[in-house]
């Protein structure tokens, strides 16, 4: 990280997802130490506590092809607030899901951060899902299936349009990373979108070193750093069983950690979240330890 300090997030929301759990994932990665294991690194931590969040057990489901709109998009408001705040402040940004949805707000902060700047933000985004849909292919309506398309300014204007502007990330400057489940009508806004997609065959046939050099010079090119998306379903389920959409193949215990060690070794990351941790289809915390053990080699953490 360029900044010394850590601004801690919570983003407890799960209204995104079809399978409740991951609003328990902020908790588990607390309880996995989350806050003393990133301060051994040498930063300075501020825990800012939770973002506010809606149950979905009071509220009415909504729109069937994006369920908790209204919801989702104000949480992801609040969530901007904080994490521009954050990073105005000279802290470096991390957020703790929480769905997938919580990146809408994230991305949003720090791209209206660095657009007062008159920069732009590029965008790693490692995931076993593209999460490209819009209500109009959404097969299940749930929105933790469509924030990296509102990031670059596919979707309902609630959520693409925060802080007035889109896209909040330009195409060319994403990368998507560990792609191997892929709706059928989500697939043309992937193939059309500009973004940059390396699948599991890709990192297979050429091996993850290839993959994420040039997945990290796409999200670099004339920007003024990376904020790391990352969901721990781009790990394999024999790792990290407790997420909220689990799919076979993904990446093994050690392709994960390389992965953060060459975002880290880039020198460019500026903010960074995780996301998708679920305790309640876990398997005692390893999860929720794992996706810390991974934050801490993003910051910096080496073997010598």
């Amino acid at each position: 990280m360029h900044r010394s300090h850590i601004a801690i997030i919570g983003a407890p929301l799960d209204l995104g997802a079809g399978r409740r759990g991951v609003d328990m994932g902020p908790s588990a990665m607390r309880v996995a130490n989350i806050n003393k294991r990133v301060a051994s690194l040498g930063y300075e931590v501020e825990d800012l506590g939770n973002v506010p969040v809606e149950q979905p057990e009071s509220l009415p489901e909504g729109p069937r092809h994006a369920k908790y709109l209204p919801q989702i998009a104000a949480t992801c408001q609040r969530l901007a607030v904080m994490v521009e705040r954050a990073a105005e402040e000279d802290k470096a940004p991390l957020v703790m899901g929480g769905d997938h949805s919580i990146a809408i707000g994230t991305v949003a902060g720090m791209a209206r951060h660095f657009r007062r700047k008159k920069k732009r933000l590029g965008l790693l985004w490692i995931d076993a899902h593209a999460d490209m849909n819009t209500p109009q292919t959404s097969p299940s309506g749930n929105v933790h299936g469509m924030p990296l398309a509102c990031c670059i300014g596919l979707g309902p204007d609630e959520l693409t349009k925060l802080f007035g502007f889109a896209p909040k990330v330009l195409p060319r400057n994403v990368a998507l990373v560990g792609l191997r489940d892929v709706d059928i009508l989500e697939r043309p806004h992937v193939r059309g979108s500009g973004v940059r997609a390396f699948t599991m065959r890709d990192i297979d046939e050429r091996g993850l070193r290839a993959v994420m050099e040039q997945a990290i010079g796409i999200a670099t090119n004339g920007t003024a750093g990376i904020h790391l998306s990352l969901d721990m379903d781009y790990v394999d389920p024999q790792y990290a069983p407790g997420v909220g959409t689990p799919v076979r193949g993904g990446a093994t215990y050690r392709e994960a950690h390389l992965a953060m060690e060459m975002i880290c070794d880039s020198g460019q990351m500026v903010s960074m979240e995780v996301v998708e941790v679920n305790p309640v289809i876990d398997e005692v915390n390893r999860t929720a330890d794992l996706a810390v053990e991974l934050v801490m080699s993003a910051l910096g953490k080496k073997i010598l």
